[in-house]
Order: structure tokens, then sequence, then C-alpha cells
């Protein structure tokens, strides 16, 4: 079984995803004490390290390192500055693929950074994985078009070794119109599901942000994109439709009990299945909400990492 070390980790999406792929995850890393405990009720047998990366100094020996680095300064729904600190965390990324020299390297992020303001750190970050030794490409891809009930475009970047030769390439989608499969809709991802699951949803007022814009798709969609942050959740499919006023302005199209998606089901939608959530001190709803919608959609990782070329042996 091939090796693994996945940094920037969370609850473990990406890690999911690999394992899922036929890899031996040595080691994971996050700063969240709630991530750490999500990951590991799931995947015990990892060694994982809640630290800042910049304080790792040594890296176990592996084949492949992953790793899905903080979106805050280039995501829709950050702050969207290209100067935040944050926003330079792959060159710690590249620290540990400089030591490490494994024979593949998988990074996920959003897909902001394509945007004009942000490509010179895109452009940055392939000049330098490619100066480390690699074959570097860069794809946008879209979960729902791998088995994943929702709508999320993510950038991957991909790098195998330069002694190889070898020049990855993306998987094709599987999912959707004239494709091998139909796209996984809400309904197939909730399925057996409680309706009304008091305590696992955040239930606070819909405020003028929130109403600003359509939240809810039906039971036959693939779901919005699932987010960090409880108070923009998408809606659950049993809330009545909304019907726009004006620009900006949406409102119920009746009084109808309405609710965003539980944590619980935004785990089913990232395509985690039903993953285990402890119940420790660090577990808050916010908590439970923020490790899984920083996640990346484990079916998608999974595609990313079986397109790999067979580099192992």
């Amino acid at each position: 079984m091939p090796t693994a070390v996945s940094l920037f980790s969370g609850c473990g999406g990406s890690d999911a995803g690999i394992i899922r792929a036929g890899f031996d995850v040595l080691m994971a890393n996050d700063i969240l004490n709630y991530a750490r405990e999500v990951y590991l009720a799931n995947h015990p047998e990892t060694d994982y390290i809640r630290s800042s990366v910049s304080l790792i100094e040594h890296f176990p020996s592996a084949e492949l390192l992953v790793g899905c680095y903080p979106c805050q300064g280039f995501s829709q729904g950050g702050l969207r500055n290209p100067d935040r600190k944050i926003n330079t965390l792959y060159l710690e990324f590249a620290r540990a693929l400089n030591q490490i020299k494994p024979k593949a390297f998988i990074v996920e992020n959003v897909s902001g950074m394509f945007r004009k303001n942000f490509r010179h750190l895109l452009e940055d970050q392939l000049k330098v994985f490619t100066d480390a030794g690699y074959k570097v490409s860069a794809e946008i891809l879209n979960a729902a078009e791998f088995g994943v009930a929702q709508e999320r475009r993510r950038i991957f970047i991909v790098g195998i070794r330069n002694d190889f030769n070898i020049d990855y390439k993306f998987p094709k989608p599987t999912h959707g119109i004239d494709k091998t499969l139909e796209k996984v809709t809400i309904r197939q991802a909730l399925q057996g599901m409680a309706e009304w699951p008091e305590g696992e949803f955040y239930d606070l007022p819909f405020h003028w942000y929130y109403l600003s814009r359509d939240r809810r798709n039906g039971w036959d969609d693939t779901s919005r994109t699932i987010v960090a942050n409880p108070r923009h959740m998408p809606l659950h499919p049993l809330s009545p439709q909304m019907v726009k006023v004006e620009h900006n302005v949406w409102r119920f199209e009746h009084d109808g009990p309405a609710r965003r998606f539980s944590y619980r089901e935004a785990a089913r939608i990232q395509g985690f299945g039903d993953l285990i959530f402890p119940d420790t001190k660090n577990a808050s709803l916010m908590q439970r909400y923020t490790v899984v919608g920083n996640a990346v959609p484990p079916p998608l990782f999974e595609a990313v990492a079986r397109a790999l070329p067979d580099i192992w042996d």
C-alpha cells in the first residue's frame, strides 16, 4: 500500500479520499482541535499532529503528499485580499515537498485563485512546485461531476516527480448530462435521515444577507455549495421556495417551516457518508459546521488520486 503525508488536513476530506484510493496516511496535520478529534474518530490509525505546519520540523517519508491549505484569502465568502499572509501557506507545503520528495503531490483549493487579482499567487505556486522538481498540472473540477451531491468547483494542482517523466491527466467527469451516471441528488444523499433533527442545525433567524439570494435547491437537484459558516448554510428542500422581490432581496413563498441543512446532512452532501462527530468539549455546533464546510469532498479527492499513474512499486 503506497504511503501518504497530509497537511492542512482538517477533519479528513482529502484523506478519506486517498484512503479509499488505496493509500496509507502516515501523518495528518491541522491547527483546529475539533478537526483533529473528528478525524481521529473516523481514522484512528493516523498520527495526527495538531500544530501550525510551520512548527513541524521533520516529516515522515512518503510516496504522496497532499494538502488543502486555507482558502479564506481567495474564496467568494472570504475577504478576497491577495495580500493576506494566509495566502502564502503554500510555501510551507513546498517546504514539506522539498524535504519529503514524494513521487507525487496533490493540492486542493478554491477556484478563486484563477481570478485576475490572485493569478500571480497561482503562478508562483506552479513555479515553486516546478522548481522543487515536479511536472505540474492545474485544473478546476466540479464535485457534482464526480458523484457528490453539490455544485462545488475547486482547483487541483497535481505534480509528478520529474524522474518519472510523466504528465498527469485529470480524471474525466463521470456524472451529469451525456456522462455514464446521473448527478447525485439531495434526495439520494439524505436518504433515511430525519426531517427535523433538533439541535443539529443552526436555527437562528434568516438575516438580510441570507435573504439577498436564493438559498434553496429542490430534492431532485444537487445542493448549492456547502459552506463553513452555518449562518450561510443552504436551505433544506423541505423549506418553502424562495421568490425574488427585487435586486438582492428574496423572501419565502409562504410561512411554512424553513431550516438550513444540519451539520450531519452537510457531511452527507460533502460525500463523507455518516461522519462520526465525537462529543468533546470542543464540539460546539459552530465547530461541527466549520470542519465539514472547510473539507474537500472525499469522492472528488479520490477521483484525482485514482488518476495518478501507477508509480508506487
